[in-house]
């Protein structure tokens, strides 16, 4: 199991799992919340602890998504959006029309997700 470790460290951080992370961040007493933390804020403790100044770490694909954030609807319309996809799913499920009901489904999944990020995004700020 040392071989592992002794592995996983010659690695960048970047290119390590958040498994591997957690298990480097936990033998250093200075980190604590270990399996709280999102891979970003491991690596950003790992080098912290370390002493190696942030600006040499290169944010991950899904900071750089996460720092630039989408103009567009904000989260009330999100919500009036998914109210009516509710309604409109119900009508579909008492006509039995089933694929449009599965339609309606995944466009209200796929609104949750965006209102969730958005969410996110503005609790951020």
């Amino acid at each position: 199991m040392s071989d592992e470790k002794a592995e996983a460290t010659e690695k960048p951080l970047e290119k390590l799992t958040v498994k591997a992370l957690r298990e480097i961040a936990k033998d250093i007493p200075e980190i604590t919340g270990v399996h709280g933390m999102k891979k970003e804020e491991l690596i950003v403790a790992i080098n912290e602890a370390r002493g190696v100044e942030e600006e040499a770490v290169k944010p991950t694909k899904s900071a750089k998504a996460k720092s630039a954030p989408k103009v567009g609807v904000t989260l009330g319309e999100i919500k009036k959006q998914i109210r009516a996809l509710k309604s409109h799913r119900a009508a579909a499920l008492e006509s039995q029309d089933k694929k449009m009901a599965q339609v309606y489904k995944r466009r209200i999944a796929r609104l949750k997700k965006k209102s969730r990020k958005a969410a996110a995004l503005s609790a951020a700020q």
